[in-house]
């Protein structure tokens, strides 16, 4: 008797099945759907509370009060699913749409940070980069108070960090493969880009050396680089070692006594 309830039980499940589904339909109302999908968030399933909060981004009015939260609960929703991408449009539909809400600005925060997740190293595509760096731009631009903003600030340096690392493996690559034009270039883009950064020093320590390879020869622009490298880093050793003073010319003639 067993089995054949079974099997009578698998083929049903497409309809309605023998276990009962979440099913966004059977709500009358967005009150009790939203109550749902609440309900579904807090047992951690993310699937029927994604379903919940979706279909109300979808049915509410713009100026229903459910509307913003139903966006952020849609994105937390995507976020513990692993869904980094689908959960950053969710909070920029929120910030776009409801810019004067409470909400707004955590949600620039989480959309940032989502489109950042997805950067996985410096030597990738940095498209989520730019993505997530828009996203706390935002957020100190639009909502310059706000309590985040020194988070999207800290956000910031470090992927300015992981551009300028970008940048000057990039130009380490073409120092290494001698196509030195090409290098000066990308090392200068990261001096001019990401100055706050520790990739600027190596930058600079690196067009010095560049700049005095006896094939190029630009002693006077290498000494440009080690006098505001000197300036803006007077205690390092790096700078120092790279950078040391030449010694006066011992085959100069000298006066009387000398």
């Amino acid at each position: 008797m067993r089995r054949p309830f079974l099997v009578l039980c698998l083929l049903a499940i497409g309809a309605q099945g023998c276990f009962r589904s979440f099913n966004v339909r059977q709500f009358s109302t967005s009150v009790s759907l939203y109550e749902a999908g609440m309900a579904k968030y807090r047992e951690g399933k993310w699937d029927d509370a994604a379903q919940a909060f979706e279909r109300l981004t979808l049915d509410l009015p713009a100026r229903d009060t459910l509307l913003p939260r139903a966006h952020w609960y849609l994105g937390q929703s995507r976020l513990n699913k692993g869904e980094r991408l689908l959960a950053a449009q969710a909070f920029i539909r929120l910030s776009e749409t409801m810019p004067d809400d409470s909400l707004a600005d955590d949600a620039l925060m989480h959309a940032g940070r989502a489109y950042a997740a997805l950067w996985r190293r410096p030597s990738l595509d940095p498209q989520y980069g730019y993505l997530a760096e828009t996203q706390f731009r935002l957020l100190v631009g639009v909502y310059p108070n706000s309590p985040l903003a020194d988070s999207a600030n800290a956000e910031l340096r470090r992927l300015d960090e992981w551009f300028a690392d970008k940048d000057f493996q990039t130009a380490r690559h073409y120092q290494r493969r001698k196509a030195y034009d090409s290098a000066i270039l990308y090392f200068k883009d990261v001096v001019k880009n990401y100055p706050e950064t520790d990739k600027a020093r190596q930058a600079m320590l690196h067009l010095v050396e560049v700049y005095r390879l006896p094939v190029l020869g630009y002693v006077e622009d290498a000494d440009e680089v080690c006098d505001a490298l000197r300036a803006a880093y007077p205690s390092d050793a790096d700078v120092r070692r790279v950078c040391v003073r030449p010694a006066p010319d011992s085959t100069r003639t000298t006066g009387p006594g000398g």
